[in-house]
């Protein structure tokens, strides 16, 4: 079923404390922009994200009452070494009918303004490489590249026989 979006200039998205009850949600709006149910991921994340930290930042964003997106972040205070607290946005979703009108940016918007409240200074994640729109969409919202390489190990090519 395709939803309609329905803005009105000026208005953006509701953007709300993610709650447990939004996990099915989050479930198949994932699944209509990946094509697959990714239920035990997002089971661990949300759990993750709403209970394992002591600060919650994980948010959700309405339009007229409808779930249209999601994003999954977590506070850390001192990872890979860095003293500073930092916030990590580990996934982020939004309905593929309302995606160009604003939603993603809600969502950023009011993550900013929550992590700078609580004094933290900087947000981390990844992208693919092989995905230039959603590189285009976080380097509008201000991202950068980081001071810090990630590093991936092929485990099976790595194999010392």
């Amino acid at each position: 079923m395709r939803i309609e979006p329905v803005l009105r200039d000026g208005e953006g998205a509701v953007v709300r404390q993610l709650r447990p009850q939004d996990l099915e949600a989050v479930i198949a709006l994932d699944a209509k922009a990946v094509g697959r149910r990714r239920e035990e991921y997002f089971k661990l994340k949300l759990k993750q994200a709403l209970s394992d930290t002591g600060i919650q930042v994980s948010l959700g964003a309405e339009l007229e009452g409808i779930f249209v997106g999601f994003l999954l972040a977590r506070v850390y205070y001192g990872e890979f070494g860095t003293p500073e607290p930092v916030a990590v946005l580990d996934t982020m979703g939004v309905h593929p009918d309302f995606r160009g009108h604003g939603v993603g940016s809600d969502l950023i918007d009011q993550l900013r303004t929550n992590l700078l409240g609580l004094g933290i200074g900087t947000l981390q994640t990844e992208v693919s490489w092989q995905n230039p729109g959603l590189l285009a969409f976080f380097q509008r919202e201000g991202f950068q590249p980081g001071p810090r390489f990630c590093l991936d190990l092929d485990l099976e090519r790595t194999r010392r026989r």
